[in-house]
């Protein structure tokens, strides 16, 4: 292993930003047009009920909807770092935004779109902050407990949350405002807006046993098969969709006069776009066996979401229906999520007249099979079986997600993760106490050290990251050692220390140097021995007693033992670091 291994590369800004150069992603749309193009179509006719529906959940109206869709899947086919991935609005993202436009109504009763909209525009531009602090790599460290019981979640306030529109009420503003109002609504429920929903909600889950070929997705066909039966059956007492303007959409130019009141909710939205596109793309990989670039998805979805909120758009992120029917539909360039955006945007300028057609039950009938596909039906069944923390981890998220925020959910779930294993990294650190005397290999030929001498001469062996989770397991080994004269702490197998474990290293001097012993640093790495010498640890220690080896230190015990340093080549020996 070279000396140089672990120091630090330089800083290569032109290398760096060319990271976010949208060019990778142009240069290979070439390679597999008609099958993009095919894609591509084929995902629109996918998400177009499916934006219709998560607009108006959004409070926004249905146009909403679509416009995130356009944006998501032309702004990062663009940009994006995942060749096949399809964005959109999805689920997490449109019930935190539902949640933040109740919250912050007008006097008058309406969504504060400007307010909205600036914060969707803020989110984005945080996500691009974030992207080119290169925090990406970090959706691989996220426990399994954690999505697990965010998907549930979510799952569950998407059913929670569309039940009264399918029995033909108002959507609530909220989870518990759905709890409480969900038994009237059953005691006073529609009969018409009920039919329409179950047969909207039946279409789409029998469809695909229906038929062996899917020449029309089950949303789709459920989008047609609600609509049709309301207009054929006349029912008159049902909601339907607002009409959306035609042509251009209104743009809305940031506000940031109120910029406290939105910082919050816009971190939510960044940190949920993030987490949702994040583990999308990571589906995405395992179906195609690439690899995509988590740091450039999350500034695709920056620009993306920045564009949203300019044209009045819900947020968006790599929605995971759309991007698996993409892959399942041969697309393999950010070619098809474009092709995608341009077709949903084709029919926003021609047939957005028709949506008003649309009952408000059909679109509540989509988000339930929705919501229902979101749970995590893999842990389910094991659920009694999972470890006592990760049942904790799961339950907690779960818990919190529905009833409290799902930003604070995921915090707590990654916390309570986190601390998890710190104290488990702890328990198990591997170190261990020796004298010179219980060492079994032969010291070096060419030392000569009196038995007595030995059993005064203790190794710490360190084995792994020295920081704040181990420091009482070191502490409470080192703190029982008494009557030696030298210590040799091996730290070949540190890779890091920390500010706590330097202090620690620290503690240990001290107590040396109270007994009147010396102490040796051995197999010090480079940025490990940085840290320390800016922490002015080695200067106590002595450069001269940082050597490279095991048996470089018992050669400097035997001539601090003859009072003398003799001049001589250094002698290569057999390193006794596994002792």
């Amino acid at each position: 292993m070279s000396q140089n291994q672990y120091d630090q590369p330089k800083f290569n800004l032109k290398s760096y930003l060319n990271d976010f150069n949208p060019w990778h992603n142009i240069k290979i749309m070439h390679t597999n047009v008609p099958n993009d193009i095919l894609a591509g179509i084929t995902v629109a006719v996918i998400a177009m009920p499916l934006a219709l529906a998560f607009g108006v959940a959004s409070g926004l109206g249905a146009e909403a909807g679509m416009w995130a869709a356009i944006c998501g899947g032309i702004l990062v086919g663009l940009f994006g770092g995942s060749n096949t991935g399809v964005s959109g609005p999805t689920g997490p993202k449109v019930v935190q935004l539902a949640a933040i436009i109740a919250a912050t109504k007008l006097a008058s009763g309406q969504p504060d779109v400007v307010f909205a909209m600036s914060m969707v525009f803020l989110s984005g531009l945080i996500c691009i902050v974030l992207a080119l602090m290169k925090i990406g790599r970090f959706i691989y460290y996220t426990p399994y407990s954690v999505v697990s019981g965010f998907m549930c979640g979510i799952g569950v306030i998407i059913m929670l949350l569309e039940i009264p529109p399918m029995l033909g009420f108002a959507t609530p503003n909220s989870v518990m405002g759905a709890i409480k109002q969900i038994p009237y609504d059953i005691m006073h429920e529609k009969p018409h807006a009920l039919i329409v929903s179950l047969a909207t909600f039946a279409t789409i889950l029998l469809w695909p046993r229906l038929t062996k070929k899917q020449w029309l997705p089950a949303p789709l066909m459920g989008l047609i098969v609600g609509t049709s039966l309301a207009h054929l059956l006349q029912f008159k007492d049902i909601e339907y969709i607002a009409s959306m303007p035609v042509g251009v959409p209104h743009l809305y130019w940031p506000d940031f006069s109120r910029f406290g009141d939105m910082i919050g909710g816009a971190f939510a939205l960044a940190g949920l776009c993030i987490f949702d596109s994040l583990l999308t793309c990571l589906v995405a990989d395992n179906m195609t066996n690439e690899r995509h670039n988590s740091d450039r998805e999350i500034f695709g979805q920056g620009i993306a979401n920045m564009g949203c909120g300019i044209v009045g758009g819900v947020t968006t992120a790599t929605a995971t229906m759309r991007t698996v029917a993409n892959i399942k539909c041969g697309g393999k360039t950010g070619l098809a999520s474009i092709v995608h955006g341009l077709v949903l945007l084709a029919l926003m300028l021609g047939l957005a007249p028709y949506a008003s057609y649309i009952p408000m039950a059909c679109l509540a009938g989509i988000l339930l099979k929705v919501g229902i596909d979101i749970i995590d039906y893999r842990v389910l069944p094991v659920l009694h079986r999972m470890p006592f923390m990760d049942s904790i981890c799961f339950w907690a998220v779960l818990i919190l997600t529905i009833s409290v925020d799902l930003l604070v959910a995921m915090g707590v779930g990654i916390t309570i993760a986190f601390v998890r294993i710190v104290q488990e990294l702890g328990q198990a650190y591997e170190q261990n106490v020796v004298s010179l005397n219980e060492i079994n290999r032969p010291l070096p030929a060419d030392v000569s050290i009196p038995e007595e001498l030995k059993e005064k001469v203790l190794k710490l062996r360190l084995e792994g990251p020295l920081f704040f989770g181990v420091s009482d397991t070191i502490y409470r080994t080192s703190s029982a050692l008494v009557d030696y004269k030298y210590l040799i702490i091996r730290m070949a197998r540190v890779p890091m220390v920390d500010m706590s474990g330097a202090y620690l290293l620290d503690d240990i001097i001290e107590k040396a140097h109270e007994q009147g012993a010396t102490v040796f640093f051995t197999g010090l790495r480079p940025q490990v021995k940085r840290n320390l010498t800016r922490l002015k640890i080695i200067e106590k220690v002595t450069e001269a007693n940082c050597l490279d080896t095991f048996n470089a230190a018992i050669l400097r015990i035997e001539e601090l033992e003859n009072g003398h340093v003799p001049e001589r080549e250094p002698v290569e020996h057999e390193d006794l670091s596994r002792v």
